[in-house]
């Protein structure tokens, strides 16, 4: 039985797609984003040309009807390799975020339920890891275990970890000493029932705005890695290592930069636009009293 004070279920959906609607950041973010997506799905089943040929006679052509964007040095379509990288540097980034999410959010809630010592060896650990800048951090990490995308993914998940821990353990302090939580704690349940059932469905609004805004660093972290050698590995397209590649052509084919460089760009800022707008969206104070 519900009363005034609750909404039901899709009454909030609804108030939240009025108000994304409305919110023009928001919009802007997910169009950008959603066809970065898109054109990363196509690319698993159609590319204009397949990117491992070479066909040196091609080499250096600019746009033209037949490859829009141009070709490289090796006669590949610029068009083509920028679809397959743009799978690349979502896979990259977005399993980094889970595994950041994955080991950050229930070390920070741990923290937030204990305090004292265990509280004050997370934020000192943290405060050794973001001594590093993250990009420092993860070039060390691929320095030391190799080249390639599995350990670029672990290098920017390490990071992603202490960022994550603070925004849970943040969330999670403001809410221990609620009264829901002292009435949930008065009627016998422990800590962990109450991080499972109140503690992470009322933070969830604020990681899921830091999900998007590590999404958008670990894309440019991945173009970093790739591009320093120390990312995705060729034959594997990257925009970062298409980056290097363009970097001694720029006076003959200067598209060979501008095209995977505006792809970082223009994916960057659709993630940050998104995270933005959703912090505008589910921000709390500015949601309808039920």
């Amino acid at each position: 039985m519900t009363t005034g004070l609750v909404a039901p279920e899709h009454e909030d959906w609804r108030h939240f797609a009025r108000k994304a609607l409305a919110n023009r950041s928001f919009l802007t973010g997910a169009v950008i984003t959603a066809f970065v997506v898109a054109v990363a799905l196509v690319s698993f089943v159609w590319t204009p040309y397949d990117v491992t040929k070479l066909v040196i006679a091609d080499r250096l052509q600019a746009p033209t009807a037949s490859h829009w964007f141009g070709t490289d040095h090796f006669g590949r379509d610029i068009l083509s390799m920028v679809m397959v990288g743009s799978r690349n540097s979502i896979a990259v980034a977005l399993i980094a975020v889970g595994i950041g999410m994955a080991a950050g959010v229930p070390l920070g809630c741990w923290a937030a339920a204990k305090r004292g010592v265990a509280d004050e060896i997370l934020m000192r650990t943290s405060d050794i890891i973001f001594a590093f800048p993250a990009l420092l951090s993860a070039v060390m990490i691929t320095a030391i275990f190799g080249p390639g995308a599995v350990n670029a993914i672990i290098a920017i998940g390490i990071f992603n970890i202490p960022v994550f821990a603070r925004v849970a353990r943040g969330g999670a302090l403001a809410l221990w000493p609620r009264e829901f939580i002292l009435a949930a704690r008065a009627a016998g349940k422990g800590a962990g029932l109450i991080t499972v059932q109140h503690i992470l469905p009322n933070i969830a609004n604020l990681l899921l705005v830091q999900g998007t805004i590590q999404f958008s660093l670990g894309i440019l972290a991945e173009a970093g890695l790739s591009y320093v050698g120390l990312g995705t590995q060729p034959p594997a397209p990257s925009w970062g290592r298409m980056l290097f590649e363009a970097q001694t052509m720029m006076s003959i084919a200067p598209h060979m930069a501008i095209v995977p460089g505006m792809a970082i760009i223009i994916t960057v800022l659709g993630l940050n636009l998104l995270g933005d707008g959703l912090r505008d969206v589910l921000d709390p104070k500015l949601r309808r009293e039920h």
